[in-house]
Parts: C-alpha cells; structure tokens; sequence
C-alpha cells in the first residue's frame, strides 16, 4: 500500500568550456564526509562596475503595491526593472553596478525580503551565441552531435523521417507503463493543456504539430521576460524539448510513434536559452506562464542554472531559490501539476553529505562545493512537485539516475527512449531522467483527462498511490533504501497509466 503522508524534502571568472561542460553531470559523484548540517560552500558573485549582471528580489509581500516598492528600490540603486511578478512579489532587474546588492537593500527598506545574483556570467541576452559552441556549455543545454548531452541524456544516431514507417512496436516504455492498455480506454482530452518547459517544440513535426497550442506557446528565455512572438518558441540549438514533446503526446496518427497522451494538447515553453543555460529567471517566466493559461501539467526535464544544487544558507542562491519556490507553488495554486526529472549523476538525493557538488557554477568556473540538505536540486526537489527517477527497459535503475528514500515519487522508463526530434522531422533515442518526467507529465495527463475534478495535490496522491510497487535492485554498487511499496530506487514504483484513467 502507498504511504499518503507528506514525504520528507531536502530538500567573475571566464566561461566554461565547452569541453568541461559535457562532463559537468557524467561520471560518478565525489565522495565527501561533510555533515548535513556544515554551511555549504560560499560563491562570491561579483563583477566589476559596466559589467551588465541579472538579479532577483524577492518582496517581503506578493501584492502590486510591495512589488512596485521594490521596482522603485532597483531604479534609486541604479538598476533596471527587467519583468515583474506581482502575483508572486518577484522582480528580475539588471545593473552595471558593483554596488547594486548593497544599495538596492539600504532603498528597498521593510519592502524587500531577499535580492540575490541570478547567475555569475555577464548578461548574454541580445548578442550573439559563440560560434565555437553553437550548442552552449549549459548542464541544462545540450551538445550538437555528441555522444552524450551535457545534462547527462545519452544521445542515440536518429533517423531520416524519409525512413520511417509506424513505430509504435518498439515503444517498450509504453508497454512498460500499460499506456496501450490506457489507450484502449482514452486517447486523453483536447480540454487537456501540457506545458513543456524546455527548449522549445518542433513546430512542423508530423508526429507533433496537431497538438501543438501554438496561442498558448512563449520564450521565457529574453531575460525572463514572456517574448509571444510567431516563432520566438521554437527550437534553435536543441531537440530536447522535441523528444520530450514526443513522448508525452506525438499524435496517433498512423506513422511515427505514439505518446502517452497522444489527444492532449502541448504548449511550447522555451525556457532553455541558445546558449544552453536555464536561469531562474527563465524559470519564473515558464511557472508563471503557465499558471496563468491555467494549463493542466507542466514537464520539467531539467535543473537551474548556474547551480546543480541551489542552497539556502548562500544569500544570492537563496533568493533566487525563493523565487522559483514562489512562482511554482503559485501557479500550483492556478491547477497546475508538475513532474520533474530527478536528475542524472547518480546522487543519493536523501543525504547529500555523501558527495560535493563539482560542477556548480556552470556558467563561470566551477567550484567544488561542500553542500548540505539546505540545498536543492530545483525544480525537482520543490514541494509538490512529482520527482521522477529513471528505469531501463529490464525495470533496473538507470545507473546516469539520481535516487533517495523520501525524495523519488515514481520511476518511469528513461534509458533509449525512442521519440520525435528536429533532425528531418525525424526520431531517434535518448536516455536520461530528462526521458522519464515526460512519462509521468503524459501519465497526470491522461489522469486529468479522466478525473478533471482532481487537483494537483489529488494527482500526484494518486500518481503514487497507483504506482506499481517495484523492489529493489542492485545497480552500480548504489545502495538501494526502504521496501518495494517506497524505496531510494523508484518511489512509491513504476507510473501507471491503465490505474491513472481507470
């Protein structure tokens, strides 16, 4: 039986190679002895005067009148209001002052609550992506032809669209779930709105684009600002999002293959920039974006950058780590479920002083940081929000996947994951935990198809309690925690879409 009782949550330097960072989340964890409870490791954020810089302000109240307190603050600091959240009390500003932190505190008075650096690199947004690394040096971004994704999701050779005839036969992920058996009695509901937070959605994909929302579609990525231009959604330097895309809800549609939700519809929510980078900010933007067109699930197969693990005890990692809890409980509040990918480097999510941190910032020079359970991979380890780890087709744990008793909601299918991609409209198979969320968005879509009533809170209750029980296995030496109706492994068990409709 599935436990219903609320689980416990932990939870200026020249750029990155792009070298360093496809290896930023491979390989095996560092192995520390740092207790849970010793301060994290500072990163002094600091850049000279002229040098253009993101921050976040978090008001002390998330009303209009607290929120327009704080723009006021950021222009006597000398910064520029960039976007405003006044349903969550948010503020993005930019400044070329060294002083802007100190000074914005001293004029934003009782009104602010915390104000913290978004990222350690110089604001990027306007000029153009280095044309030695097209793809971008983001954990969160995605390398053009490597073997291996900088955000650990393995990439397999694709295939010309030209050579496809229906696939749906190898989709043993489907199986795996029971979707075909879900499919027998929903396709799910056209009323049924998906965000997919990532890098955008191909928009003239056969498979894809009779479910895209194109009104409802947006780039977050214009300094976390919503940019509802015709094709500023769009993919540019990443098929990420279009093989995410697929696998919630490529369309019945007799080629191709079939997602878990394949009558749903998906909005395109780019949230991953062309260099590769997911910054709070852009985060915020894709949360409150969603929350407002009252979608119904959001997919997060993803971490913010610039930090894998986001700590409280660290004043500008606070702040922004405030303002992406804000902004995903807010819209939370407006219906919105979410799923996120746990992660791929193998942690055990439940006791972080088992590692330290070495890939964290990933936009300047890494630093290897002691970290303790203050600290968080977000959105993953948000409250509320469903973490998903990632199984292989024999049901084992991806040896790539995070894990942790009490953090894992669910597993789902994750390793060589056949789906849509940009290339000739074509497919192809990825494996990451960025390959597992994606189950489980298409599974709480199909769940809401059938039970519209339920909310968000109700779903992911559900989710967990309709999840096959799965023991624990032995995978790469990780100790697996708990009894097979919860364990570190998979949760509460593999997602289940016949349970999710029935």
């Amino acid at each position: 039986m599935t436990r219903f009782s609320p689980r416990r949550r932990m939870t200026f330097a020249v750029a990155a190679t792009a070298a360093a960072a496809v290896a930023l989340l491979g390989g095996a964890p560092t192995v520390a002895s740092a207790s849970t409870t010793e301060t994290s490791t500072p990163v002094p954020i600091a850049a000279p005067d002229g040098t253009t810089m993101s921050y976040i302000l978090n008001a002390k109240v998330a009303n209009p009148g607290q929120t327009r307190l704080v723009e006021k603050a950021v222009a006597a600091a000398g910064g520029v209001v960039v976007q405003s959240w006044p349903q969550i009390g948010v503020v993005v500003a930019h400044s070329q002052r060294s002083a802007f932190r100190a000074d914005v505190r001293a004029a934003g008075g009782n009104a602010l609550d915390s104000v913290g650096a978004s990222r350690t690199a110089e604001v990027l947004e306007g000029t153009p992506a280095d044309a030695q690394a097209p793809w971008g040096p983001g954990a969160s971004g995605y390398k053009q032809g490597a073997k291996k994704s900088a955000n650990g999701d393995v990439e397999a050779p694709t295939t010309p669209a030209e050579t496809i005839d229906a696939r749906e036969g190898e989709q043993w992920d489907m199986q795996m779930i029971k979707a075909d058996k879900a499919h027998e009695i929903t396709d799910g509901s056209r009323n049924v709105l998906v965000g997919v937070l990532d890098s955008g959605i191909d928009p003239d994909h056969p498979d894809l684009q009779a479910n895209i929302d194109v009104a409802d579609s947006v780039n977050c990525t214009d300094a976390g600002r919503p940019d509802t231009s015709a094709t500023g959604w769009y993919p540019t330097t990443s098929d990420h999002g279009t093989h995410v895309a697929g696998t919630i809800a490529a369309a019945r549609n007799g080629v191709g293959i079939v997602g878990v939700a394949p009558n749903v519809r998906m909005a395109a929510v780019k949230v991953v920039s062309d260099e590769g980078f997911i910054y709070p900010e852009y985060a915020v933007c894709g949360f409150i974006w969603a929350g407002e067109k009252h979608m119904d699930v959001t997919n997060n197969s993803y971490y913010i950058d610039p930090f894998e693990f986001w700590c409280s005890d660290q004043p500008d990692q606070a702040a922004a780590k405030e303002a992406v809890s804000r902004a995903v409980a807010w819209s939370t509040k407006q219906g919105v479920v979410h799923a996120a990918a746990a992660g791929n480097s193998a942690y055990d999510l439940s006791d972080k002083s088992k590692f330290k941190d070495p890939t964290s910032p990933n936009d300047t020079t890494p630093v290897l940081r002691t970290i303790n359970d203050q600290c968080q991979d977000i959105p993953a380890e948000l409250p509320g929000v469903a973490t998903v780890s990632s199984a292989t087709r024999t049901g084992g744990l991806s040896s790539f996947s995070n894990r942790g008793l009490g953090v894992i909601d669910v597993a789902a299918p994750g390793s060589s994951i056949l789906s849509t991609i940009v290339r000739n409209n074509g497919y192809g198979t990825k494996s990451g935990t960025s390959m597992a969320s994606p189950h489980v968005a298409g599974v709480l879509a199909l769940m809401k198809s059938a039970h519209p009533e339920l909310t968000p809170a109700q779903m992911v209750a559900k989710l967990r309690a309709d999840a096959t029980d799965t023991a624990c296995t032995t995978t790469s030496g990780a100790a697996c925690v708990g009894t097979a109706a919860d364990n570190s492994y998979y949760g509460d068990g593999m997602v289940d879409a016949l349970k999710a409709v029935s």
